[in-house]
């Protein structure tokens, strides 16, 4: 009689990496102060133990990894959204637009949980504020990476990345409240306006002639 081979199951991810991502999806809903370990614990599962054996320095630790992953994740969505080549102001407009569906279609709920935990302890733990500083300051990074490589200078790109960063946040904030995408839409059309704009302000090439 022969036996019949069972499919493997899911490995099951490692324990740091489950501990990281419920304390990420916790944060959203309940941002770094209304989120305890015990919720955290049991969102990954893990025993509480391994919560000291991976993060010594406890839930701050823990937090500054939350947001560390949650940045990177973010960043890569921004580089996604604004890839090489492609039209900055078409993709700024999307990315808005897209911003919108996501916040709709989670019933208002998915919204940044990094920016929310930076709100709350930036005054609190130098730890989280610069943990929050760095991811922020890698998604200006690569909105003005790709400004810069359509001609718009350095330094207006920098600010331009700013801005941009602005209005999307304060626009989620707003959708949020609101429980409606004008915010998104309208914050969109502003975006891709100052994108145009500074497109249009890029110095004319001189062709020269033989």
């Amino acid at each position: 009689m022969s036996r019949v081979k069972s499919e493997p199951g899911p490995v099951p991810r490692p324990t740091r990496d489950r501990l990281i991502t419920a304390t990420v999806e916790q944060f959203r809903l309940g941002g770094y102060h209304g989120t305890g370990i015990k919720s955290i614990l049991t969102a990954a599962p893990a025993p509480y133990g391994s919560l000291y054996h991976f993060f010594p320095g406890g839930k701050e630790e823990l937090a500054a990894a939350a947001i560390h992953t949650s940045g990177q994740a973010y960043r890569d969505l921004v580089d996604l959204s604004f890839p090489p080549g492609a039209d900055p102001v078409e993709a700024t407009r999307s990315f808005f637009d897209g911003a919108a569906e996501v916040l709709a279609g989670t019933d208002w709920i998915d919204g940044c949980p990094l920016a929310r935990v930076a709100l709350e302890t930036a005054q609190d733990s130098e730890p989280l504020r610069q943990a929050a500083l760095e991811a922020f300051e890698s998604w200006l990074d690569v909105l003005t990476v790709r400004l810069d490589e359509v001609g718009v200078s350095a330094e207006s790109a920098r600010v331009l990345a700013v801005q941009l960063f602005c209005l999307i946040e304060g626009a989620f904030l707003l959708a949020r409240v609101a429980r409606d995408r004008e915010a998104l839409s309208d914050a969109g059309d502003g975006a891709a306006e100052l994108v145009a704009a500074a497109l249009a302000a890029r110095p004319k090439k001189i062709s020269s002639s033989i």
